[in-house]
């Protein structure tokens, strides 16, 4: 039991690295795409400030994650580990194919999925962490396009009687701040929703009876409730997941963010990625899990649109609003499976 709980974490954490290799190009594709850092030094850049979000962002999204989508009540490792083989599952194909799917959502998907194989619609929680949810789906690639949006017109009439030479030279250094502030917000948002699968698991009835009055570093795997502060191992390790994945990077998805969608100056990766920051970290406040690709995406929509309609690449928009809209369901089919599967050849009962 201890042994598979210990694995299911680590799991998690895998989850956690592949969120940071998947979602690395929201971080910095603009960055790269403007050729203001190199690939290499964007995402050193991006890795850091996503390990900084522990120090500066609360755990609202962790708590949401860990009580307000399903159940707690049929938590237990075999639903937790299936989600995440699921949301995992999802990841891969999606960064095969360069689609910048949400990782966010491929694990709120993994988790429905799981819990509606271990007990139907029963095992399902209805209420407003899914509406929130997805709601965010619609609302914050809007958010993000209207931010985008916003802010280069603000630029545009601020800086009108600049040289563009002379704007490049600003916001090739406004875009390190920007860039930064995503990621951490980036970080802030994502790393929590493993946090909260964690806390789940380890709050789960099976779990903690099995850990109860245990001493030595198993005392550190027993949590009361799944609505608690998330333990600072948790969070640190969390972190430093999202961030090595961060480090390694996504390539195939860095080009379709930061060229193919449409094409950015250094002013326009700076305000699309500010109006996408300010999106997350408001979201994150909240306790809302969501999604950084979806916003990243709006925002640079949204950027590219002050130019003309045109600039941007619609048939590329269009083939990710696809990806969006499967990806709940598909993380769930998979995870449905993998819980069914692990139901039948694992000696555990739960």
């Amino acid at each position: 039991m201890v042994t598979y709980v210990v694995a299911i974490i680590v799991i998690a954490f895998i989850f956690d690295f592949s969120n940071g290799f998947h979602d690395s190009a929201n971080s910095i594709a603009t960055i790269v795409g403007t050729r203001v850092l190199s690939p290499f030094a964007a995402v050193v850049w991006a890795a850091v400030f996503n390990f900084s979000a522990l120090f500066v962002v609360k755990t609202a999204v962790a708590k949401a994650v860990a009580t307000g989508f399903v159940d707690n009540a049929i938590v237990e490792p075999n639903v937790m580990c299936a989600a995440l083989l699921g949301a995992i599952a999802w990841n891969i194909i999606t960064w095969y194919f360069g689609i910048p799917s949400s990782s966010s959502h491929a694990l709120i998907g993994g988790l429905a999925g799981a819990a509606l194989a271990k007990a139907g619609t029963a095992g399902i929680t209805f209420g407003t962490k899914w509406i929130q949810t997805l709601s965010a789906i619609a609302i914050s690639p809007v958010l993000g396009a209207l931010m985008g949006f916003l802010l280069m017109l603000a630029v545009f009439n601020l800086f009108r009687f600049f040289t563009p030479a002379r704007v490049d030279r600003v916001f090739r250094r406004g875009q390190l701040i920007s860039s930064g502030l995503l990621s951490l917000a980036h970080g802030g948002n994502d790393a929590q929703k493993t946090m909260g699968i964690i806390v789940g698991l380890l709050a789960s009835a099976p779990v903690r009876t099995a850990m109860e009055g245990r001493t030595g570093w198993m005392q550190y795997l027993y949590v009361a409730r799944p609505d608690v502060v998330p333990p600072l191992w948790v969070e640190a390790a969390a972190y430093l997941a999202i961030s090595l994945g961060t480090l390694f990077g996504g390539w195939r998805i860095v080009h379709t963010m930061g060229s193919r969608i449409t094409r950015l100056r250094p002013v326009g990766g700076f305000c699309a990625e500010t109006g996408g920051a300010i999106v997350i970290l408001t979201a994150s406040q909240f306790g809302i899990p969501v999604s950084t690709t979806h916003t990243i995406t709006g925002s640079i929509v949204g950027v590219g649109a002050t130019n003309r309609l045109s600039a941007v690449r619609w048939g590329i928009a269009g083939r990710i609003v696809w990806a969006w809209i499967l990806t709940i369901p598909a993380a769930g089919i998979i995870a449905a499976l993998s819980f069914w599967i692990l139901r039948a050849v694992l000696p555990f009962q739960f």
